[in-house]
């Protein structure tokens, strides 16, 4: 009988070997993603703040550290595509193309942000969300026309997500981001088409109590 000691033992130090380079490579990954979300979450909240300048300095350090992941996770592909590295890709691209858009700005894209195109297109499908709050804030202050702007972009966007019909496997769940932008697109159209109707018709009785006058 073959004695397999000797050969379980380089077998086992070679899988220790691995295993243990493996979780350095994810212990250093995980906290930089985090951050990376952090940061992405932060420059958000400035966006709606119009404070595009601390956004723009967030998103830089958000990219900064999704960036240093990816290149830490080099030859780990496995954990590359664990989860949160995708999380963290898609809150930098959420908030990339969230400022991008509401700032004025050319709209970045997954080359030019370096993340993976399922992170990408999840990050678009959730900056609609992030675009109809801050539409909404701006139709109080009576800029439809902006508005209206920003609807027709989010009508692009979601025009966009709907034909990528692929399997949730290779696309990171999309689907679902994409029933949820639909409804958040027509649930906007339907408050600005209503806050216009609402405008014309004050405009009108202005105008007809001023004649009265």
């Amino acid at each position: 009988m073959t004695d397999i000691s000797k050969t379980l033992d380089t077998i086992m130090e070679h899988v220790r070997a691995e295993f243990a380079d493996k979780n350095v490579a994810r212990e250093k990954a995980l906290p930089l993603c985090r951050e990376a979300i952090r940061f992405s979450a932060n420059a958000i909240r400035a966006v709606h703040r119009n404070d595009f300048v601390t956004a723009q300095e967030l998103v830089g350090k958000a990219g900064t550290q999704v960036a240093t992941a990816k290149a830490s996770l080099a030859g780990h592909a496995d954990i590359y595509h664990a989860g949160f590295v995708h999380d963290s890709q898609k809150e930098f691209a959420e908030a990339s193309i969230t400022l991008a858009l509401i700032s004025g700005r050319e709209l970045p894209t997954p080359e030019s942000l370096d993340v993976e195109l399922p992170a990408y297109l999840n990050g678009m499908g959730e900056a609609v969300g992030e675009l109809r709050r801050h539409l909404l804030d701006t139709l109080r202050s009576g800029d439809v026309e902006q508005c209206e702007t920003w609807l027709r972009d989010m009508d692009e966007m979601y025009s966009v997500l709907v034909t990528v019909d692929y399997p949730d496997a290779m696309t990171g769940g999309l689907r679902r981001t994409t029933d949820s932008v639909r409804g958040i697109l027509e649930k906007t159209r339907g408050d600005l088409t209503l806050s216009v109707q609402q405008r014309r018709l004050e405009k009108r009785l202005e105008e007809f109590g001023s004649k009265l006058g």
